[in-house]
């Protein structure tokens, strides 16, 4: 399993599912500052159209493209059915935003060889290893 900063540093496109349209929550400051950053982000969230200037999906298994890690903004007992949708989509990684905390979703993602992040922040985890995916 790879750490948090190798997952991130391996990431070109994450999915933020629970991507918020307001400027004022984690979920949108967050996914917001890794564009800014490099990364491109695909936002999932069942009622926006379109958020960072990328169409938003409502779903994981809409995204017609892979990922390479999804990142979770929703409440912990939401994140099982999450991780099981990351499962069945391929996606290599699972992140869930600190304060979230899943052992039956940990379990899901470790029996299917997911790497797993939980309870951390994917822009305090940037800015420790000084990361950046921008020329």
């Amino acid at each position: 399993m790879r750490s948090a900063q190798q997952i991130l540093a391996d990431s070109a496109v994450i999915a933020v599912v629970g991507a918020s349209r307001d400027p004022a929550k984690a979920a949108h400051r967050v996914p917001a500052e890794l564009q800014r950053y490099g990364w491109r982000i695909i936002p999932v969230n069942p009622i926006a159209d379109e958020l960072f200037g990328e169409p938003v999906y409502r779903s994981l298994a809409d995204i017609p493209h892979p990922v390479d890690l999804v990142d979770v903004f929703r409440p912990a007992e939401d994140a099982v059915d999450v991780v099981r949708q990351a499962v069945a989509f391929g996606a290599p990684a699972v992140w869930l935003q600190l304060g979230i905390v899943s052992p039956p979703a940990r379990r899901i993602a470790e029996e299917a060889g997911v790497d797993y992040v939980e309870n951390r922040c994917l822009i305090v985890e940037r800015a420790a290893a000084g990361l950046t995916r921008a020329n």
